[in-house]
């Protein structure tokens, strides 16, 4: 089968987290007809998928990772085309999930059926794995899936994520590791009253104040040579019951940090509540008023790094002997869910199509690029089990 024509089938599905809407079924018969075991597990409303080709214990077990939920079209006025009617039009071919992630899952997939074809003694095994639960709240996608696979006896050696991680052309960079990400909630409560009587109250905003100056402020590390410095940016706040004449009796605070290997999510939390904690002891020394707080988090991942080695430089090289090019080495962007693979000792990296249009309306991708994209895909499968 032709990468297109998958692909085409796959882009036709309007496959909104967590509705796969059939893009597992017609990935396994595809996959199945070639020789692989497919099992589908489902945790909650999310649909997951594995799919292998040859002896689980037999070594390396290479994983080509995605998945096949969409984020929503938005409206469907804005889109030039319909987001669910895959159109070819200038060279680019148009639908959600054309970028993210579609092509990729198509193209390794039938990567991977190609090189078996081509290689049928190779050493090792080969796998493909899915999930719904990626651009949702990825709780029931690779999350869980990947425990369960373990528990199951599978040992990844690398895992390829498809990711579209290319920016200006394909195969300009791969993606060997990602941030941590972290939100922090803080509540702070003080007491309510009247404005025009604020010694009958404790202002919780006015305490606020004073801790987003010192989390703002606060270097919570530089980086390194393979990830930039740690970054907190508040992304809510709210404080106020809805009167101008009222001082509320608590705020509200809800930040997020994106940190480098240099720090642990416990490094941030204890610093977090030193700083919460003398903040509120200096505005208790300058105004005599108590105040409580109460702080929770939600690690959404811990930072990783696959180094230099087998699966990087292997994935390199089939970029610049299939396409013509030197792809750099980043950590950049937000979260995928390669940070659910990376902490069980897996090489894991993330490549894939260019990513300009995203998430965006008119999501798209060069219709040139679908097939060298397989090639390449094929090519690391030979490098890694050749």
């Amino acid at each position: 089968m032709k990468t297109k024509d998958l692909l085409l089938d796959l882009l036709a599905r309007p496959s909104v987290t967590p509705n796969d809407a059939g893009c597992m079924d017609v990935l396994g018969d595809f996959l199945r007809d070639n020789g692989f075991r497919v099992e589908m597990t489902t945790f909650g409303e999310v649909q997951n998928f594995w799919a292998i080709h040859g002896d689980k214990d037999k070594a390396p077990l290479t994983v080509l990772a995605g998945h096949t939920d969409v984020v929503p079209a938005g409206d469907e006025k804005l889109w030039q085309t319909p987001p669910f009617e895959p159109t070819e039009k200038n060279g680019y071919l148009y639908a959600r999930g054309a970028a993210d992630m579609k092509t990729g899952v198509a193209a390794m997939c039938v990567a991977a059926v190609d090189f078996i074809h081509a290689n049928p003694d190779y050493n090792g095994s080969i796998a493909v794995m899915l999930t719904a639960d990626e651009e949702g709240p990825a709780l029931d996608g690779i999350r869980k899936f990947m425990p369960y696979l373990v528990e199951q006896g599978i040992c990844m050696d690398y895992a390829v994520f498809t990711e579209p991680s290319s920016v200006d052309t394909l195969g300009d960079m791969i993606k060997n590791g990602r941030r941590g990400s972290m939100h922090a909630y803080l509540k702070i409560v003080g007491k309510q009253g009247h404005v025009a009587y604020p010694d009958n109250a404790a202002n919780p905003n006015h305490a606020m104040g004073a801790i987003i100056t010192a989390l703002s402020r606060e270097v919570w590390c530089e980086g390194n040579d393979n990830f930039p410095a740690t970054s907190t940016q508040i992304w809510a706040m709210s404080g106020g019951v809805g009167a101008s004449n009222v001082i509320p009796g608590e705020a509200n605070l809800s930040f997020n940090f994106r940190f480098s290997t240099e720090l642990t999510s416990a490094d941030i939390e204890r610093r977090v509540e030193a700083i919460v904690q003398s903040e509120l002891q200096k505005e208790y020394a300058e105004t005599g008023k108590n105040y409580d707080y109460q702080l929770t988090y939600e690690v959404c991942g811990e930072p990783f790094l696959t180094r230099e080695g087998e699966l990087v430089n292997a994935m390199r090289e089939a970029c610049t002997e299939v396409l013509g090019v030197t792809p750099v080495l980043s950590t950049s962007g937000g979260t995928s869910d390669a940070r659910f693979v990376a902490p069980f000792g897996v090489q894991v990296v993330e490549f894939g199509p260019v990513n300009a249009t995203i998430h965006q309306v008119n999501e798209c991708v060069k219709v040139a690029d679908i097939e060298p994209l397989k090639q390449t895909y094929q090519r690391l499968l030979e490098k890694l089990h050749g």
